[in-house]
């Protein structure tokens, strides 16, 4: 027996989420951890320390103190398989180092319904988390975009 699927949120809910700040916090990659990601995406180590940019899927929501399920539920997702990825951004302005601190901020930019040439209804919901070295300097910006799927209202599973 399956569950009945959730009614989908208001719109004005939805809305009313932009301007949501996460807790925030500090993020430090580790020369074990850059090595890990690095490896996994068949490349050279950076020199100097540089970290793999890879790590900008990661780095932002864990060191803003959130989780990917956090943010599913702050968007009131049907399933976790009723999200779809529109985008990821990534800007970075200096150089991502291991071994050093960075201040994670993050909050929703933009959260808006949408409906589909074909009439399905999803919310686009827009993420943007900031990564500020120790000396106060913006090193790198995510903007993570991703449409949470409503297909409740026609009686389907998500």
């Amino acid at each position: 027996m399956t569950a009945a699927p959730r009614p989908m949120p208001p719109e004005a809910e939805i809305r009313a989420i932009v301007g949501h700040e996460f807790p925030g916090g500090i993020y430090t990659v580790a020369h074990w951890e850059n090595f890990l990601l690095t490896e996994c995406t068949g490349a050279d180590l950076l020199p100097g320390g540089m970290v793999h940019p890879v790590v900008l899927f990661h780095m932002p929501i864990l060191g803003a103190n959130t989780t990917i399920g956090e943010m599913f539920a702050l968007g009131q997702a049907e399933s976790d398989y009723s999200i779809g990825i529109e985008s990821y951004d990534w800007e970075m302005f200096h150089p991502l180092l291991e071994e050093v601190a960075y201040a994670i901020a993050g909050k929703v930019v933009a959260a808006e319904r949408r409906v589909r040439p074909d009439g399905r209804p999803f919310d686009r919901i827009q993420f943007q988390f900031t990564v500020t070295g120790p000396d106060g300097v913006l090193a790198a910006r995510t903007t993570i975009t991703w449409h949470y799927n409503r297909q409740a209202h026609l009686g389907m599973k998500s």
